[in-house]
């Protein structure tokens, strides 16, 4: 079987662990890597991913040459959650005709929070006879595609309600600043105003449920709020006193006819005693599902987004959600 040509793009902490999840693909090739970081370009891929050998591929801060030379047929893009800021990461990408599998939250279901940047990626992509897909744990699985397949032996759902607990205190340390874990109160309310501090996604989550079902929301709520801790709690690199936050808690919901048909209970907090997914369907049958001690953010993203690889090799040309993408799955 030929191996897919993979570039990398984007080699901080995420697209580090990636690496490792990569090479133990027998289908895929890593032909590239791409930073802008002056410090990680001129390094070999696998002294700066520490896989314990040199893979011959050297960090480049030239996306745009490494993608000539290379000529990928798939791009892992690992850079930032905003999606007006990848925009011009995934057009440059696109006008090489290789195909996107990218981990910003905002790209996993744009077409109703973004319409008029969703067009454009669309038709670039289409143009250029490529797939551009926004996956990850969350959003992109645990909250909205793994809802919608249980509902798949629903002959009617009149809601949805999907609770997502994590311990942070294993997480990256990145993850574990971006939900604020070791900030006193005033500073989260301040980085909360500042549209800095929240997980993003529970929208487009709620929008990729909604579609699916045919239903059309007329209200949506994202409510973030801190978790405080009563005890001290820490992690390797955070600590959180008393009465400082050690991580948050957000409220999607989702509301036609000012009834609330989709609810979404994200908590992520370092010490968080009792993690687990659960997935509540309220129709005929009623479906009430939960993986005990949750599923690992880290592990997750870097396994779905490497799994999703394969998929979109085989998807339309064009902006995919989960929705339209050949189903994934483990792939050895």
């Amino acid at each position: 079987m030929k191996k897919i040509k993979v570039l990398q793009y984007g080699m901080g902490p995420l697209g580090q662990k990636i690496t490792h999840y990569l090479l133990r693909k027998q289908g895929l090739r890593i032909v590239g890597a791409v930073d802008i970081d002056p410090e990680k370009a001129g390094k070999d891929l696998g002294a700066l991913s520490r896989v314990g050998r040199h893979l011959g591929v050297t960090v480049s801060d030239n996306a745009d040459a490494v993608l000539a030379a290379t000529k990928p047929d798939v791009v892992l893009l690992t850079t930032v959650s905003d999606l007006k800021r990848i925009e011009p990461q995934i057009a440059g990408i696109l006008r090489h005709r290789a195909s996107i599998v990218s981990t910003c939250e905002e790209l996993s279901y744009p077409l109703l929070t973004n319409p008029a940047l969703s067009r454009r990626l669309d038709s670039l992509a289409r143009k250029n006879n490529a797939a551009v897909l926004g996956t990850g744990v969350n959003p992109g699985f645990l909250m909205d595609y793994l809802p919608l397949s249980l509902t798949a032996v629903c002959r009617d759902v009149k809601t949805v309600t999907v609770y997502r607990v994590q311990d942070a205190t294993t997480r990256r340390v990145p993850f574990q600043k971006k939900i604020g874990a070791g900030l006193s109160v005033r500073q989260f309310n301040a980085r909360k105003r500042a549209g800095t501090l929240r997980h993003v996604g529970l929208t487009e989550s709620m929008h990729m449920i909604a579609s699916a079902f045919g239903w059309t929301l007329d209200q949506t709520e994202d409510i973030v709020q801190p978790v405080i801790a009563k005890r001290t709690v820490r992690s390797k690199a955070v600590i959180a006193k008393p009465g400082m936050c050690r991580g948050v808690f957000q409220l999607g919901r989702g509301i036609i006819d000012g009834t609330e048909r989709i609810t979404l209970h994200f908590k992520a907090a370092l010490g968080e005693r009792s993690p687990r997914e659960r997935v509540v369907i309220r129709g005929t049958p009623r479906i009430d599902m939960t993986i005990k001690g949750g599923v690992h953010g880290d592990v997750a993203t870097c396994a779905i987004a490497a799994n999703a690889l394969f998929a979109v090799q085989h998807a339309a040309p064009g902006l995919r959600t989960m929705r339209d993408v050949p189903a994934i799955s483990y792939v050895e």
